[in-house]
């Protein structure tokens, strides 16, 4: 009987041994967890910030454009009416 009492205590060491590595591996992964749910966020964070800035440059380039094609109108409007203005 008493060797029946020090396997059972045995095996509940054992459980317990277990059971502690256990929680430990869920606080790495939790602390994983954490600085990954912060990595996410401070990326998300970055491609908002990206987008603005693309977004600003689509803009800008638009405008650039529509003044281009403005001056190259008045270019041609000019060379025409000089063209017709000779004799």
């Amino acid at each position: 009987m008493v060797e029946n009492e020090m396997q059972l205590i045995q095996q509940f060491d054992e459980i317990e041994n277990k059971v502690e590595c256990l929680i430990g591996i869920c606080r790495s992964l939790e602390t994983a967890n954490l600085e990954l749910r912060n990595k996410v966020s401070s990326l998300e964070n970055e491609l908002k910030d990206k987008t603005e800035i693309i977004t600003g440059l689509t803009d800008e380039k638009l405008l650039v454009q529509s003044k281009i094609e403005t001056i190259l109108e008045k270019l041609e409007n000019m060379a025409a009416n000089n063209l017709n203005s000779l004799p």
